[in-house]
Formats: structure tokens, sequence, C-alpha cells
């Protein structure tokens, strides 16, 4: 999971929970559905974001047998 998908579970989590009443589907509870794709939103977003920094602290260096460039 990315930055943008953790960021669409919180979206979609928070109109869950707050702008559905608890009471509109008998079978789920939706606001407690809303609150865990808010948390699950909230830990893709932290995840994404180390990969992020991860990926661009991250060197790569090259190893071969030609000489460096003249200047």
């Amino acid at each position: 999971m990315g930055i943008g998908s953790g960021i669409f579970l919180i979206v979609v989590g928070a109109i869950l929970a707050f702008a559905i009443g608890p009471d509109t589907w008998e079978v789920v509870n939706l606001n407690v559905v809303g609150y865990i794709c808010i948390a699950a939103g909230v830990l893709a977003l932290i995840l994404g974001l180390v990969q992020t920094r991860q990926r661009q602290h991250h060197r790569v260096e090259r190893y071969d047998d030609r000489p460096p460039p003249a200047v």
C-alpha cells in the first residue's frame, strides 16, 4: 500500500464513521468499520512515507574496471 491508498482509506473511513448514521445497516455497525478504515489508512500512510524516505536515502554504487573520467 502506498501513500495514495492510505489517504483513500482515511477518506472512506471518515465518511463511514462521521457521515453515516450508526443504525443505517443492521448487519454491521458502519461507524466501527469507518474507524477501522481510518486506522488502516493512517498505518498505510506512515508505512508509505517510511518506504519513500528509505528509497531516497538509498545509494547505489557501481564498481567497474573503467578509470574515472578525465577532467
